[in-house]
């Protein structure tokens, strides 16, 4: 009788496990189910609209973009810019923040382009502004935090995001900003 008692209760708390996690592996198959990005198929151009590098005014680039060949696979999901701690960090670009708090330890900041589909990240940052503000490019949003960072040395991690697509962030700066100076012409020895 204690036997069977015991199987009756097994059994009923077995039927409630699967209740309450059948919602949500029909949830995680269904999220499953929506097509991934077709193969080959380049993502949609991003426009150069950046006014100002997020640090400094041309910061040495520590690690490049390095999209992963699947959407959970390893790869560099923005580029890692060298900065002080406690330097300023500034939006790129006109937006809105959409996000400044913590995760996973760090401080991030998100900024939601104005006119495009576009969100800038920026960590580890401690905020100086909040979810909904508006700014402006070169506006300050935060300051380098001194931990956090995935660098040897300190550096912001710069990210760029199309919905849930990883995209190159250094596509955001025009040439005049990508690059560092003007074009010089050198002597051609032996030309003449």
């Amino acid at each position: 009788m204690r036997t069977r008692r015991r199987d009756q209760l097994v059994h009923a708390a077995l039927a409630l496990l699967l209740a309450l996690l059948l919602p949500l592996l029909t949830c995680a198959a269904r999220a499953s189910d929506s097509p991934p990005p077709a193969p080959g198929v380049p993502p949609l151009p991003v426009t150069a609209l950046a006014r100002t590098w997020p640090v400094g005014s041309h910061p040495l680039v520590l690690r490049g973009w390095e999209p992963p060949p699947k959407p959970y696979a390893r790869g560099h999901r923005g580029v890692d810019l060298s900065t002080l701690a406690g330097a300023p960090v500034r939006t790129v670009a006109p937006g809105r923040v959409s996000f400044a708090g913590r995760v996973a330890g760090r401080g991030v900041v998100a900024v939601e382009l104005t006119g495009t589909d576009l969100r800038t990240t920026y960590e580890p940052v401690s905020a100086t502004v909040k979810k909904g503000d508006e700014v402006e490019p070169g506006q300050v949003v935060g300051t380098v935090e001194l931990t956090g960072s995935h660098c040897a040395t300190t550096c912001v991690h710069w990210g760029l995001l199309r919905g849930e697509v990883y995209l190159n962030p250094l596509e955001l700066l025009p040439p005049w900003l990508l690059n560092r100076g003007p074009s010089r012409l050198l002597p051609m020895l032996g030309a003449f």
